[in-house]
């Protein structure tokens, strides 16, 4: 049956392809979003281009952590659930200003369940990060790992929204699924995402910033896994009410930064210039994805590598991003 869903977030990276998918299938969705000039609102505006086509769909621009704009613009409307993934993101930007973020992340979390709790709404799915785990010595991260050692301000606000929700669940009986997130990329992906900002680099002849020794490895996770885990979710706060689960959606396999940069430099026949920095405070060593808990409750199956992902990235960034410059031909391979 086709179900009545708020998206926040809506002109994002996940969300609007994750807005496009309930769309697809029936649903009627509701996007909210505030246009953070984080970046570019005209890319956001790109984004929701596919969304727009749907008559299904509504478009609202506000913040969530202010009550007195979004409950009025809401007023009309009814939702069978809520899929928050409107927050602040970026490990280093949480740094230099932390009091945005807690406002942003924790704060507009609890507006969103309070709007909740008030409209009847019992089913909500949050966006959280594999970031909670910081520098965990346990591979891989598995949902009851603990948590209570984050090494950024942007961590720290993932761990408090998933906590709140907990609480909502625990007095409101609400059915609530936090989904951690580790490290997503695709079409449509943030400009500063290293993925991105990697390829933007290299497709401009510049020097690309290597923060530690490259040994650093990531679970990079393609856009299309993220958002089949993120479906089932939906679903599964309908199918099992009453529930409060914390799940991790990841490709279940590490890369380290080196061979990233050498899997984009193949994929856009260039030799990369590398200057080697520094690492940077709040950057975890490792994220590492232990998926038994989401194969087990949604179905849930990575289908692309990061062999397969980066050749499907490239080829979208050369399609919307061409070349500003000639590149050098000695491929690093």
């Amino acid at each position: 049956m086709s179900q009545r869903i708020l998206v926040t977030g809506a002109a994002g990276f996940i969300g609007s392809w994750l807005t496009e998918r309930l769309l697809a299938r029936g649903d009627r969705v509701v996007g909210v979003d505030n246009f953070d000039p984080f970046y570019g609102r005209a890319a956001k505006e790109r984004n929701l281009s596919g969304a727009y086509a749907y008559p299904s769909f509504r478009l609202v621009e506000a913040d969530c952590t202010d009550p007195a704009g979004l409950d009025p613009a809401l007023a009309a409307e009814d939702f069978d659930v809520i899929v928050h993934l409107a927050a602040k993101a970026g490990v280093r930007p949480s740094i230099r200003n932390p009091a945005a973020y807690a406002t942003a992340n924790v704060m507009g979390t609890q507006i969103l369940l309070e709007f909740a709790r008030r409209r009847g709404i019992r089913r909500f799915v949050l966006a959280s990060s594999s970031s909670v785990y910081g520098n965990n010595r346990k591979i891989p991260f598995a949902e009851d790992d603990p948590v209570i050692a984050p090494i950024s301000p942007y961590a720290a606000t993932k761990v408090a929204a998933e906590v709140i929700s907990r609480t909502y669940h625990h007095l409101y009986g609400m059915s609530i699924v936090a989904l951690r997130f580790f490290t997503v990329y695709g079409p449509r992906q943030r400009p500063d995402l290293a993925i991105r900002t990697f390829a933007t680099r290299m497709l401009r002849n510049e020097t690309i910033s290597v923060f530690g020794d490259g040994a650093s490895q990531r679970d990079y996770t393609w856009i299309d896994d993220i958002l089949a885990g993120a479906l089932a979710a939906i679903d599964y706060t309908d199918a099992v009410r009453g529930t409060f689960e914390v799940i991790n959606l990841g490709g279940n396999r590490t890369t380290t930064l080196q061979r990233l940069i050498s899997l984009l430099a193949h994929a856009l026949d260039v030799e990369p210039a590398l200057d080697h920095q520094p690492a940077q405070p709040g950057d975890v060593r490792r994220t590492y994805a232990d998926i038994t808990k989401a194969s087990r409750l949604l179905g849930y199956a990575p289908a692309t590598t990061i062999e397969e992902g980066i050749p499907r990235f490239v080829a979208w960034m050369l399609r919307d991003h061409p070349r500003a410059t000639q590149p050098r031909m000695l491929a690093l391979r």
